[in-house]
């Protein structure tokens, strides 16, 4: 499954912005967002659409109600009283209904269908009943759901763009809808890098486990896509070129090989694949190694930093957005609150820190450094500081997965 190679907008090997200096933080999250398009549009059953985007408009093919139905417990009567009660109406199918003539009246049960002739329905606690029959004062309201009064055949059930519910699917059911057009969620690689990292067990000396594949899995699904394999790559360019060629996805995820050390190839890598750079370096601290390409077959490259927090950093910055568009789910503004407490800023750069948050105000979590996750752990978001932050004033949050 890859993406078009209509999505780039610059010559293959070229940066998309200037390297000369990192790109600042709120750029290259911008950029994320709207340098790709949603993915094409594709047939789904609405019962497993859950958590996709309308591609296109869904519209009912049945009416809401699709008869007319007791809107309460009581007797379906017609014309005046008091009435001979005929028989009694439970909500079902029915091949025919019988026929209510001035006078009579049927025992009905709240979404029965009404029978034709019918007046009114008289609810239980407005009547009395003796001998075979009921009688009762008709009042304002004859409680009758009509055919389509709540949706008509033709009418809207949903807009284009909006996502997939559990109420959502419901209400297209009800309309009668069986498929939905909806954007092909987009499928994601982890290629996860480093001798030093394993995927199971105790870690030996020099050795630490994989914390990428958790992130990223959940990351990705909130972003309404897929992780449809993640791998362990050692250091080694040939395999992690194999690796890059064998992804059949839309996105491939690198973490770790992201720097300049001697370990760090994917740069290379992808400069030898006439790769365009859209960001090659974010302004924020940590994870300012992080990176974002397109490949010439439209499929696109995040870069990860290795450090696990400055990684989970940069996946909040470039990758969510990024698969929230291809995903076709519409842009939203970040929460933004008071923040309180100290941290170290650095000249022209954002400093992004872990911070508990009330709804109405958040507080740092001292302690937090590139390689740990112990503070994001108790915390509930992210808060992105500018470098002109002082404390109390309020900054960007990105909430925690």
């Amino acid at each position: 499954m890859v993406a078009s190679p209509e999505h780039g907008r610059h010559e293959p090997g070229t940066t998309a912005r200037s390297t000369d200096r990192m790109m600042p933080w709120p750029q290259a999250n911008t950029l994320a967002r709207e340098i790709a398009r949603p993915l094409p549009g594709r047939t789904t059953p609405v019962v497993q659409a859950g958590g996709q985007v309308l591609a296109e408009t869904i519209a009912g093919v049945r009416p809401v109600p699709a008869f007319d139905t007791a809107a309460m417990d009581g007797f379906a009567v017609s014309g005046g009283g008091p009435w001979t009660i005929t028989g009694l109406l439970l909500a079902g199918g029915y091949d025919t209904l019988p026929s209510l003539s001035s006078g009579e009246a049927v025992e009905i049960a709240t979404g029965a269908p009404v029978p034709p002739g019918t007046t009114a329905v008289l609810p239980y606690e407005e009547s009395t009943v003796g001998a075979g029959t009921v009688s009762g004062v008709i009042r304002g309201r004859i409680h009758i759901r009509r055919t389509g009064e709540t949706l008509a055949v033709g009418a809207q059930v949903a807009p284009a763009g909006r996502i997939v519910t559990a109420t959502l699917a419901a209400a297209a059911v009800q309309a009668g809808v069986d498929d939905v057009v909806t954007h092909r969620p987009p499928a994601v690689t982890l290629l996860v890098t480093g001798d030093e990292v394993i995927s199971d067990g105790t870690p030996g000396p020099g050795q630490v486990r994989d914390s990428f594949t958790g992130l990223v899995t959940a990351i990705t699904t909130r972003a309404g896509g897929v992780l449809t394999a993640s791998r362990h790559q050692p250091d080694d360019p040939a395999t992690l070129a194999e690796a890059l060629t064998s992804a059949g996805t839309d996105v491939i995820v690198v973490s770790g090989s992201s720097s300049a050390g001697a370990a760090d190839h994917l740069h290379t890598l992808l400069t030898e694949r006439s790769a365009t750079w859209h960001v090659r370096g974010v302004a924020c601290r940590p994870g300012h190694p992080q990176a974002l390409a397109e490949l010439p077959d439209g499929r696109w490259v995040v870069s990860l930093p290795g450090n696990p927090f400055a990684g989970l950093v940069a996946a909040l910055t470039l990758l969510e957005p990024l698969l929230e568009t291809l995903a076709g789910r519409p842009p939203k503004p970040y929460p933004t609150a008071p923040i309180t407490g100290t941290a170290k800023l650095t000249p022209d750069a954002a400093r992004i820190v872990p911070v508990t948050w009330t709804g109405e105000s958040a507080s740092i979590i001292p302690g937090s450094g590139p390689a740990g996750l112990h503070a994001a752990a108790s915390a509930d978001a992210l808060a992105v500081l500018p470098a002109t932050w002082t404390p109390s004033t309020p900054a960007h949050l990105l909430l925690l997965p």
